[in-house]
C-alpha cells in the first residue's frame, strides 16, 4: 500500500473521529456556561489562576483543569501570565459571546440547541427520511415544536431567550449593513417577534418607527414592556396587523412553501400596495459571495429537518418561487455580515 493511500486513510479516519466526537465541544461549552466561567472571567481585570477559579466555583481543581485544558485547545479561553510565577485564564472574543448577560451573548442559543429536548429528535432523522415516521420532533415528543413550546412554559422561555440572542446579532448586521431599509417606515410589524427584542433594537436605532410585536398570545403575554413597541397577540395565518412594512426574521425557514405563501399573502394584505414592503431576514443557500458564514445555511437546513415538519433553508430560486406565488412582483437580496441575508419584497 502506497504512502499516499495511507495518508488518505489517516486523513479519512481523522474526519470520522471529528464526526463521532463532534458534539463534545458543544457539550463542554455548555458546561462552561452552566458553571458561569465566562461571566466570572469577564468580571476580572487580570487572568485568573486555576486555584482562584476553582475556589470561586467551589469545585475540584483537577476536574476544572481538564475542562479548561480542553476549551483552551479549542481557543474558547486563553492562558496568560497571572504573575511572574503563575499562569491564569482569560477571555477571548469567542468566550465573551458565552457570557449570560452580555449585549452580544449567544449563550442561550448554545443552551437551547444542546438541550436534550432539541437533541433527541436527531435520532429519528433516518426514519423520517425513509418516510416511516412523522417529523423527527413530533415522533420524539408527540407534538410539533410549536405545540410543544406552547404547552411547556420552561422550554418556551428557553426558546424565546435563544431567539432573542440570534436577533441581537441579526438586527445589528441589518442596521449596520443596510440602514436605508428602514427609511420612510413609520410603522413596522415584526411577525413572530418573540419577546420583542428585535423591534426594541430596531426602534432604538430608528426612533421614528412605531413597532408592533406580533406573535402567538402565549408568547406576547410574557413579553417585557418596550418603549415604542406594542405587543399584539394572534396568528400570522389569520391576519397580520397593518403597518408600512412587515419584518420577518427567521420565520419562513421553519415552514413549508405553501405555508410561506399563506403567511406572505397575509403580510401583503397588511402593507400599502404602493409603498409597502416585506423585509425578510433569512439564510440564502448557495450564496456566491465569499462570506464568513459558509456552510451555516446548510447546517441550519439539517436543523430544520430535525426540528420542524417541513421547514427548510432556501436557495435564491426557491425564495423567488415563494415570493411570486404569494403575489409579490419583485424583490432584492443584499448579503450582510451574518449567516442571514436581507431580502426586501415588494407588492
Amino acid at each position: 500500500m502506497s504512502s499516499q493511500i495511507k495518508d488518505e486513510e489517516v486523513a479519512a479516519q481523522e474526519e470520522i473521529w471529528k464526526f463521532i466526537l463532534g458534539f463534545t465541544p458543544t457539550a463542554v461549552v455548555k458546561c462552561a456556561i452552566e458553571l458561569g466561567i465566562p461571566d466570572i472571567l469577564e468580571n476580572r481585570e487580570s487572568p485568573m489562576t486555576l486555584a482562584d477559579l476553582a475556589s470561586e466555583l467551589k469545585c475540584s481543581e483537577s476536574s476544572l483543569y481538564r475542562i479548561m485544558r480542553f476549551l483552551i485547545h479549542y481557543k474558547v479561553f486563553q492562558e496568560k501570565p497571572a504573575s511572574e510565577t503563575s499562569v491564569g485564564y482569560s477571555q477571548t472574543p469567542l468566550s465573551r459571546l458565552l457570557t449570560r448577560n452580555g449585549n452580544n451573548s449567544m449563550a442561550e442559543l448554545v443552551l437551547l440547541e444542546s438541550n436534550p429536548i432539541m437533541l433527541a429528535p436527531w435520532h429519528k432523522l433516518s426514519g423520517w427520511v425513509l418516510g416511516n415516521e412523522d417529523s423527527p420532533f413530533e415522533a420524539t415528543h408527540g407534538n410539533d415544536l410549536w405545540g410543544f413550546v406552547a404547552a411547556n412554559p420552561g422550554h418556551s422561555k428557553l426558546f424565546n431567550d435563544a431567539t432573542a440572542c440570534d436577533a441581537r446579532a441579526g438586527v445589528r448586521a441589518v442596521v449596520e449593513g443596510c440602514p436605508e431599509v428602514f427609511q420612510g417606515v413609520r410603522t413596522l410589524v415584526d411577525v413572530g417577534g418573540g419577546d420583542g427584542t428585535t423591534l426594541r433594537l430596531i426602534v432604538e436605532a430608528c426612533p421614528w418607527i412605531k413597532g408592533i410585536n406580533f406573535d402567538l398570545p402565549h408568547v406576547v403575554s410574557v413579553a417585557p414592556a418596550c418603549v415604542g413597541v406594542e405587543h399584539v397577540g394572534g396568528s400570522m395565518f389569520d391576519h397580520v396587523p397593518k403597518a408600512d412594512a412587515v419584518y420577518l426574521m427567521k420565520i419562513l425557514h421553519a415552514w413549508a412553501d405553501e405555508d410561506c405563501v399563506a403567511i406572505l399573502r397575509k403580510c401583503r394584505e397588511a402593507i400599502p400596495q404602493d409603498t409597502g414592503k416585506v423585509i425578510v431576514v433569512d439564510a440564502v443557500v448557495g450564496r456566491e459571495d465569499d462570506h464568513e458564514f459558509k456552510g451555516v445555511g446548510l447546517m441550519l437546513d439539517m436543523v430544520m429537518m430535525a426540528h420542524t415538519s417541513k421547514g427548510k433553508q432556501r436557495t435564491t430560486k426557491e425564495w423567488s418561487n415563494v415570493f411570486h406565488e404569494a403575489g409579490f412582483t419583485r424583490y432584492t437580496i443584499k448579503h450582510i455580515r451574518a449567516y442571514q441575508s436581507l431580502i426586501v419584497v415588494y407588492p
